[in-house]
């Protein structure tokens, strides 16, 4: 980690300032598998503890895994908190690795393209969704979520760019360190609005 920041440094000086101003960012992990891509579509477009806090819920009601979701009844997701869309995707998902169409043990062996590949084809995992699983959870070292409203915003307001296809030719520099860029960027989104998250 400390290459990555001392070459960020060297590459634009806020990134000093963040840490001096709020210390090193926490390396998000998550473990995975299965049950992290679901808590991924939870997620989507909504606060991480408000997910958690469902995900936790289906986790109490049944074993997350793809044979239990794939047979829960739409009721039955919606009385734990889950959307018609999101249960339709979890339930893509479940079908998909029941039906070998995925196999999410190979990931780690593949690299962030294949792995990119493999996953948008799946309805309802996006660029976003693919993006923080291969960085929680494969430790992709190089990657900056840009469908994430907390990076986007934090860009926009230490580096002033408000276009997202100048934010992609910026972070280019910080290439092959953008995962920490981005958790920086997250550090000092969170830090700054007193708010923690436990990833």
């Amino acid at each position: 980690m400390q290459e990555a920041i001392d070459f960020l440094i060297i590459k634009n000086p806020i990134f000093q300032e963040i840490i001096e101003k709020y210390g090193l960012p926490p390396i998000p992990k998550r473990p995975q598998g299965f049950e992290t891509l679901v808590l991924l579509i939870l997620e989507q477009q909504v606060s991480i503890d408000s997910a958690k806090a469902t995900f936790l819920k289906i986790k109490a009601y049944k074993t997350c895994n793809p044979e239990n979701m794939a047979v829960l009844s739409d009721e039955e997701f919606r009385s734990l908190g889950v959307s018609r869309q999101k249960t339709k995707y979890i339930k893509i998902l479940a079908e998909a690795v029941l039906n070998k169409e995925l196999d999410i043990e190979s990931l780690p062996s593949k690299s962030a393209k294949q792995v990119r590949e493999e996953l948008i084809k799946l309805k309802g995992i996006g660029n976003w969704t693919i993006d923080i699983y291969l960085m929680f959870c494969l430790q992709e070292p190089d990657l900056i979520p840009l469908g994430d409203i907390a990076v986007i915003n934090t860009i926009k307001e230490l580096l002033d760019i408000h276009d997202k296809q100048e934010m992609e030719i910026h972070a280019e520099q910080w290439s092959p360190y953008r995962s920490y860029a981005t958790y920086l960027l997250w550090h000092y989104y969170l830090k700054k609005r007193n708010r923690t998250i436990t990833y």
